[in-house]
């Protein structure tokens, strides 16, 4: 197996900051705009199912963000995490350009290309993924191996 240390520790600390900003969102959908005025906002940006997209969104963001800070089922939370963020691109974001003072796409485009770049190689060494399943076949865990 490589050493590599320096890839684990920039997975990590690119999880947890990820990871904070999903939590912000997932939160503020919950907390600070409540499940309706969601549900509202959404219903006025023209997404569709905009209560049941509110709780999803809501739920993804917030647990989803939890599970990138703990590396907890990292390449399925990340795929979830990605959706989310697609549809939001898709549904709202696409066409009002780059800018989020805008309205545009820069923070869920880069959220979600984070998002599937976890998904692809995985939580890394620290995490609770790897303390859960440390002998998996690197396949599964998306561990690097030395050729």
């Amino acid at each position: 197996m490589t050493n590599s240390i320096p890839r684990d520790v920039a997975l990590l600390i690119a999880r947890v900051v990820v990871g904070v900003v999903f939590i912000a969102h997932g939160w503020q959908k919950f907390n600070e705009w409540g499940l309706v005025g969601t549900g509202a906002s959404f219903d006025q940006m023209g997404v569709p199912l905009p209560t049941v997209s509110a709780w999803f969104a809501a739920i993804v963001e917030l647990a989803g963000g939890i599970a990138l800070v703990a590396g907890v089922a990292v390449p399925l939370v990340s795929l979830l995490l990605f959706v989310n963020m697609l549809g939001a691109f898709l549904i709202v974001h696409a066409t009002n350009g780059v800018f989020v003072g805008d309205g545009g796409f820069e923070l869920v485009a880069t959220l979600g290309a984070a998002a599937l770049l976890f998904a692809a190689l995985g939580a890394g060494r620290y995490s609770v993924d790897r303390f859960l399943a440390p002998r998996l076949p690197a396949q599964l865990t998306r561990q690097t191996v030395n050729a």
